[in-house]
C-alpha cells in the first residue's frame, strides 16, 4: 500500500507480476512457437505447448480470463479504494497532507514546487466566493514595513522576517472550528519572486518539523503570482492605502539598508 502511494504506476507494478504466473498466453496472435499432436477425430486430444521464445507480451487485464481477474482482485489490499482515489488525482494537485485537492485554481509560476494563484483568484477569495469552503484565509505580505505601509492588500498581515511568520502562524496554529472547512495561507512580496516564495517554503519546512508526517497545520499554501506590483494596478479598490511604494524607493534607501541588515 505504501509503495502505491509513491508512484502513480499502479497497473504495471501490480498486474505484471501476477500475469507472469500464467504459462500459456491467451492471445492467438502472440508470436509463440507451438508443437501440437492431434488425436483422431472423436477421441480426446493431447496438446503440448512449448515455452515462449524471447520476450512475449502478456495479455492485458481487460482480456484476462476469469481466473486471472480473480487473482487480480485478490491481489488488492484492504486500502485499494483509498489508493485508487488518490491516484485518480495527480499527486501534485493534492495539498500538503494529501487529504484533498487544492481548492483554488493555480497558474504556472517561477518556482515549480510552489502553487501560484492569479490576482483574479485572489480577488475571488477576498470577495467571499469561497466562504462556504474557507474558514480562514491568511494573506502574508513579506515586504519590508515601509513597503507595506505605503500600500497593501486589505486584510494582509506584514510578516517580513522568518521569526515574525513563525510566531504568527506556528506558535498558536489557526484551527478551523468547522473541520470541513479550510485554512489557507497566501504569500506575496513585491514581485513574488524571492521573499514570498522563500517564506512559503520556510513555513512548510517548519510545519513539517513540528508534525508527524504527513500531518500539517497549514497544508494549503499559495503564492500570489506577480506580487503586489501586479495586483495593485488592477485592483486598487482592494488595497489600503490605495498606493504602491516599491522596495527601491528613492526616499527609503536607509530603511531598505536597515531591513536588509536585520534580515541577515
Amino acid at each position: 500500500c505504501r509503495q502505491l502511494f509513491r508512484s502513480p504506476s499502479m497497473p504495471s507494478s501490480v498486474i505484471r507480476p501476477i500475469l507472469k504466473r500464467i504459462d500459456r498466453p491467451l492471445d492467438r496472435d502472440t508470436p509463440v512457437k507451438t508443437k501440437r499432436r492431434r488425436s483422431v477425430a472423436g477421441t480426446p486430444g493431447e496438446e503440448k505447448v512449448a515455452e515462449p521464445l524471447g520476450d512475449v507480451p502478456w495479455p492485458s487485464p481487460a482480456n484476462a480470463c476469469p481466473l486471472q481477474k480473480a487473482r487480480l482482485m485478490r491481489s488488492r489490499s484492504f486500502c485499494h479504494e483509498e489508493i485508487e482515489n488518490m491516484l485518480a488525482n495527480d499527486h501534485r494537485e493534492l495539498i500538503g497532507d494529501f487529504s484533498k485537492a487544492y481548492l483554488l485554481q493555480t497558474v504556472e509560476g517561477k518556482h515549480q514546487d510552489l502553487k501560484y494563484i492569479s490576482p483574479e483568484m485572489m480577488v475571488a477569495v477576498l470577495n467571499g466566493q469561497f466562504s462556504s469552503l474557507i474558514e480562514s484565509c491568511v494573506i502574508v505580505d513579506c515586504r519590508y514595513p515601509y513597503e507595506y505601509e505605503g500600500g497593501h492588500i486589505k486584510g494582509a498581515v506584514n510578516l517580513p522576517m522568518e521569526q515574525d511568520v513563525e510566531d504568527f502562524l506556528l506558535k498558536k496554529p489557526i484551527v478551523p472550528f468547522d473541520a470541513a472547512k479550510r485554512v489557507i495561507v497566501i504569500f506575496h512580496c513585491e514581485f513574488s519572486s524571492e521573499r514570498g516564495p522563500r517564506m512559503c517554503r520556510f513555513v512548510r519546512e517548519k510545519d513539517r518539523a513540528c508534525n508527524e508526517y504527513p500531518h500539517l497545520h497549514y497544508p494549503e499554501l499559495y503564492v500570489l503570482k506577480g506580487g503586489y506590483r501586479e495586483f495593485f494596478p488592477q485592483y486598487q479598490v482592494h488595497c489600503e492605502p490605495q498606493d504602491y511604494r516599491p522596495m527601491h524607493h528613492e526616499d527609503f534607501k536607509e530603511d531598505l539598508r536597515k531591513c536588509r541588515l536585520k534580515s541577515r
